[in-house]
């Protein structure tokens, strides 16, 4: 496990938890969860981004690295979205149990592309 691990972890719950509320509470509302995804997309990449730039990698906060998040996080929402409509439309299971399966799946993705987008190779990590 590396150092950034259980900063990762940490920021990741957070963006976990947004994102279900995010969910649930746009489909309490009325809102279909793909619109809710692209909401939540927005969202959690802002928040999201700037806790694990600065925590979990300890990195300054830049425009490259943002862009290299969201497209990392991008890369999750095609599958998200596929995950929802099995679970909802095809299984038939709510969006209040939906969203926190669909969530747990694509965990480890988003550690392996919020380290490649954030952290990199190259520059050491900055003293936090």
């Amino acid at each position: 496990m590396t150092e950034a691990a259980p900063r990762y972890l940490l920021v990741g719950i957070t963006c976990a938890i947004l994102h279900n509320v995010i969910l649930i509470g746009g489909n309490f509302f009325g809102l279909h969860y793909v619109a809710g995804c692209l909401l939540s997309y927005v969202i959690v990449v802002l928040w999201g981004y700037g806790l694990h730039a600065t925590f979990t990698f300890g990195r300054e906060l830049s425009a490259v690295s943002l862009f290299r998040y969201a497209l990392g996080m991008a890369a999750n929402l095609p599958g998200s979205i596929a995950l929802m409509f099995v679970f909802c439309d095809v299984a038939g299971v709510s969006v209040a149990l939906a969203a926190p399966m669909t969530t747990a799946i694509i965990f480890v993705w988003n550690f392996a592309t919020s380290h490649w987008a954030i952290a990199g190779r190259s520059a050491p990590p900055r003293a936090v």
